[in-house]
């Protein structure tokens, strides 16, 4: 299947997408894939906000967006393995058989997933700006994120050898 299909399925069953993912074998390059194109969905999605601010106080663009791609693909993927192993510390202490590669796939691929949301919140930031609209749309990424990851490492877990 391909990535935007396996989005649009995500959207219906989470556990399902990442279970068939992990299923494939433990193919690290592909994990690795959905985190660099979902860091980069999230750097994506600030450059309207970026642009808002530089407009409104006369910051510089170019050092706002460079700052932020740095953070977003250099040291986010860093933080966002650290995750996966914690999470993956914390399913194997209370039982599971969840494998460092499906915690890390599922964290992965709902960062990935979740990313037409946060386009929408970018979107929002960029032409509404701050208010009840744009933490409402946040609100909504962040439950969608959490549902993703948590049927992710479900489906990971229930697929595992």
């Amino acid at each position: 299947m391909s990535a935007t299909r396996d989005i649009v399925a995500t959207y219906r069953g989470p556990g399902q997408v990442v279970r068939r993912l992990t299923g494939q074998g433990p193919r690290e390059d592909r994990a690795l894939i959905y985190l660099m194109l979902g860091c980069l969905m999230v750097f994506v999605a600030q450059t309207p906000r970026l642009a808002r601010e530089a407009h409104e106080t006369g910051a510089d663009l170019g050092m706002s967006m460079g700052g932020t791609l740095m953070a977003w693909l250099f040291i986010a993927p860093l933080l966002l393995y650290l995750i996966a192993s914690l999470s993956h510390l914390v399913a194997r202490a209370l039982g599971s058989s969840l494998s460092g590669f499906g915690a890390r796939v599922a964290l992965f691929w709902a960062l990935l997933a979740a990313s037409p949301i946060l386009l929408l919140w970018g979107l929002t930031a960029g032409f509404v700006g701050p208010g009840i609209e744009m933490t409402s749309v946040g609100v909504i990424w962040v439950a969608v994120f959490l549902w993703f990851w948590l049927g992710g490492l479900r489906g990971a877990a229930k697929g595992a050898p």
